[in-house]
């Protein structure tokens, strides 16, 4: 039986309001304690996979909130580890009591160290730094033990403070060499180009105290509010890594978003010891239309145009947003690593997504005398106030007819950076290119189990049929990847796995569960209530979809996806539905074959795979010199490597692509939407995946003509 994802959602919201919270034994200032009453028990009765909260639970909020707090190890003593220790088996005793007795040591116990440090930075920085020693530091500190004496901390900041230093003073040096070399022509420029190595350094040293001055300004206006919501989201994290608390104004900006409005650059970040780490790039934002940045990249500070910038490194994750974010048109300077090592600044203009660059768009492609189709889908999106105004579904299901009617004898769906979206938009997309039968099984908290069909017999594309996807293929994306694969109605290229996210959330206004409250604003939890599986019975959960033909990119040998994530629900498996396979004459193990064997002798594939290896190397170089001769031969060698790459960009498929001929039609009166599409296209002349799927398509339209022939001798 076929029912909403709105009923799981329905069905948690009716056993919450059967024992509706009530304010009365709670006072004013207890609110804290009545945010973990009331969040525990939402995740004890909605959550998929309800955790004991028990000591092992409580070893994992004690690590993990001290992880989130001070990740560097530069606050926290060794002593004070010991300290909360005492603490450590008792945190799930104290949330079943409404207790906050560890958080409270620990908050006060922060508040008291970062006092401390803002006296040892200025220490530190006091003295010059010595470049020409040669000594190291490991950045590997999730291995490292907390200092044990305030000296060695003072180390360690020491270390870490030269680490930082070491660019912007290698920026300066290198700027008075080129404007001494080029003619300088200001005052300022002068001034830069008289610089010494002695005096570049107390230039350089300068600026990481502006910097430290004004990060320790900005955690200084922190309040307490702002700790604990860390503090509740180290809790709701244990159950897994898509449940999340947002206090009042964060679940304000949810429900912007959902609606469709991103302010800002256009990406989300994840918390990483050494920066933000970059998971997701919003299409149509302004670091999708700049294409310099790419996930995976970690940015380590942040600069307001004109200003020094901050280095985020170790600072709290919605701080660091809070300073990336801001009013549209303002500019913002990122010091970024790059997934090869590399450091660069990259400055962004702040703008609202372009919606209209998160929409299906195709395109195109001839190859001699052939044509064939590609629709890029960016995401599963919806109107959620009105289904019919405007879908993922529908617009494929045009972007299909108008191919078909330009002659397409193939088609390619691109799902590449598909984070997913709305359900009922896979199934009905999945309904355009089979029959009719099941798509996606679902499993909710009550472990009842839902099969979504395509009831539609009409089949709106029956030719030959091959999906792109990547690691970043997501959710949605993986249940159409999988239901196609199952049915073998499509080949499936890409990545070795996708990004394994197989689970459904929903969003609970806390204010609802409450009757009386005077507390103010409770804010929202959002928790993972379903599972969802292929209907060959198999979990998306952690182990994605893994390609019939794989191609490698550069993120092929670096953790990313939902196997990267912390606490992330296990792959399982339960009875498939009921399907019959494709009867399309799709000869697919000898097309498999033959694309497989295609990849394996192509040059540029070979330079992916050099690239993806080397990047993972640098990946893992956690030992960095802080000498600078060493660090000036690293930083030459990282780029002549890096360059030695840039050649992936000039490959060329000798395809040709273009736009339907309703969207040249529009060209003449909006350029901007012809500049858009002659990017597009430039990119995909040089995109080798691309080149391979329409190898494909070849071989399954070749494979079709010899089968339908053979059948109608037999027939």
């Amino acid at each position: 039986m076929k029912k909403n994802f709105a009923y799981g959602l329905f069905t948690l919201l009716i056993a919450v309001a059967s024992c509706s919270f009530t304010n009365k034994t709670f006072e004013n200032d207890d609110k804290d304690k009545l945010l973990i009453d009331i969040i525990t028990y939402v995740l004890s009765k909605g959550h998929y996979e309800p955790k004991d909260i028990d000591d092992d639970f409580s070893a994992n909020v004690f690590e993990d909130f001290i992880d989130i707090i001070d990740p560097t190890k530069r606050y926290f003593l060794e002593s004070d580890i010991k300290e909360f220790e005492a603490q450590k088996f008792q945190i799930d005793d104290q949330i079943k009591n409404t207790d906050i007795t560890f958080f409270n040591i620990v908050h006060d116990r922060l508040v008291q160290r970062m006092s401390d440090a803002e006296d040892i930075y200025k220490e530190v920085l006091e003295k010059p730094f010595d470049y020409s020693k040669d000594e190291t530091i490991n950045i590997e500190y999730d291995k490292m033990d907390f200092a044990a004496t305030r000296e060695e901390l003072k180390e360690r900041w020491r270390q870490q403070l030269k680490y930082a230093t070491l660019n912007t003073y290698d920026s300066k040096l290198s700027n008075a060499k080129k404007d001494a070399e080029n003619g300088s022509t200001s005052e300022d420029d002068k001034e830069e180009t008289k610089l010494t190595p002695e005096e570049a350094e107390a230039s350089a040293r300068e600026s990481s105290r502006k910097t430290l001055a004004e990060f320790f300004d900005f955690v200084g206006d922190l309040q307490r509010k702002d700790w604990f919501v860390q503090y509740i989201n180290t809790i709701v994290d244990e159950f897994d890594p898509h449940t999340f608390y947002f206090a009042p104004e964060d679940k304000e900006k949810f429900d912007t978003s959902m609606s469709g409005k991103f302010e800002g650059i256009g990406a989300r970040l994840q918390k990483k010891p050494e920066g933000a780490k970059i998971t997701d790039i919003i299409s149509g934002g302004p670091v999708w239309r700049d294409a310099r940045l790419e996930v995976g990249d970690l940015i380590v500070k942040v600069g307001q145009k004109g200003e020094e910038p901050i280095d985020i490194v170790g600072m709290r994750l919605e701080d660091a947003i809070k300073m990336i974010k801001g009013p549209e048109g303002t500019v913002v300077d990122l010091t970024v690593r790059r997934i090869d090592g590399s450091l660069e600044v990259i400055s962004l203009t702040r703008d609202v997504v372009e919606l209209e660059e998160s929409f299906a768009k195709s395109a195109n492609i001839i190859k001699e005398d052939q044509r064939f189709g590609l629709i890029n889908l960016p995401k599963f999106y919806v109107d959620f106030d009105d289904y019919s105004e405007r879908n993922a579904a529908t617009d494929v299901a045009k972007e299909v007819e108008r191919l078909k009617l330009e002659g397409a004898e193939g088609l390619i769906l691109d799902l590449r950076d598909n984070g997913g979206g709305s359900l009922k938009t896979v199934v009905e997309m999945a309904g355009l290119f089979i029959k009719d039968g099941p798509i996606v099984q679902v499993q909710s908290s009550d472990k009842g189990k839902d099969v979504y069909d395509d009831k539609d017999e009409r089949i709106q594309w029956d030719g030959p049929l091959v999906i792109l996807v990547n690691e970043l293929s997501a959710s949605a994306s993986e249940i159409l990847a999988a239901a196609m694969q199952d049915y073998k109605r499509a080949v499936v290229i890409g990545s070795k796995q996708t990004f394994g996210k197989g689970t459904v959330q929903n969003v609970i206004d806390l204010n609802n569960i409450v009757r009386s409250n005077e507390n103010g604003d409770l804010g929202a939890l959002k928790l993972t209530t379903q599972k969802f599986y292929r209907i060959n019975g198999g979990s998306t959960q952690l182990e994605g979809v893994k390609s019939d033909v794989v191609v490698p990119d550069r993120y092929s040998y670096i953790d990313i996806g939902e196997r990267d994530q912390s606490n992330p629900l296990k792959w399982d498996k339960i009875t498939p539905a009921d399907y019959t396979l494709w009867n399309g004459y799709i000869d697919y193990e000898k097309t498999v074959a033959n694309s497989t064997k295609r990849l394996s002798e192509n040059p540029q594939v070979k330079l992916i795979e050099e690239n993806a290896k080397w990047i993972q190397s640098q990946q893992e170089e956690t030992e960095i010199s802080l000498n600078y001769d060493a660090y000036k031969s690293e930083v030459e060698k990282d780029r002549k490597k890096s360059d030695y790459f840039k050649k992936l960009n000039d490959y060329d498929s000798r395809l040709t692509f273009e736009s339907l001929k309703y969207e040249q039609e529009l060209f003449t009166q909006d350029s901007v939407l012809r500049e858009k599409r002659d990017r597009w296209h430039k990119n995909l002349a040089k995109d080798v995946y691309v080149e391979e799927a329409v190898n494909v398509l070849q071989d399954l339209k070749m494979n079709n003509l010899k089968n339908a022939k053979l059948a109608s001798v037999k027939g």
